[in-house]
């Protein structure tokens, strides 16, 4: 075989290939105002659909990676978090010389705390925490001295809707 017809067949089937794995999503507009993007157009909307440029949005393996030990570590940290909520809390003894700090939120999540009350709490671990960020996101020691740390309720209850 020759080389230049080679390369034909190795550039065809690269880019069989690329076809192959793209997705080609579209972004169209109804008639209340909201946008719409996923890979099927409604009928109606076909002539307004603009096609989107979905190579630009492709994760890397190594973005793919970083985010799973992301999720990983944050799924250690709030069951870590979890038993220390779920421990009774420590009495302080009468001869201490300062009074015993009640942390906040008080009350811990369980499997039984439905869903708003886990927001509550969620929330009110959110504000107790804040203070205690550095300019680059990271939480002072000194804050779980005062705030119970309380995992995000979405994975169970969905996203929050105010």
């Amino acid at each position: 075989m020759s080389s230049t017809l080679h390369h034909l067949l190795a550039g065809l089937a690269l880019l069989f290939a690329v076809s192959a794995q793209a997705t080609e999503i579209y972004r169209w507009i109804d008639e209340s105002g909201r946008t719409h993007v996923a890979d099927v157009v409604p009928e109606k909307y076909r002539k307004s659909a603009i096609r989107i440029d979905s190579s630009q949005s492709e994760v890397s393996p190594e973005q793919r990676q970083q985010a799973e030990r992301a999720a990983a570590r944050n799924k250690v940290l709030a069951e870590e978090a979890a038993k220390r909520i779920q421990k009774p809390p420590v009495r302080a003894s009468v001869s201490a010389s300062r009074p015993a700090t009640v942390k906040r939120p008080v009350q811990g999540v369980t499997e039984s705390t439905d869903c708003e009350t886990w927001l509550r709490l969620y929330r009110e671990s959110v504000e107790c925490f804040a203070p205690f960020r550095t300019t680059r996101g990271a939480t002072r020691a000194e804050a779980f001295e005062k705030c119970n740390p309380i995992a995000s309720p979405e994975l169970k209850c969905g996203v929050a809707r105010e």
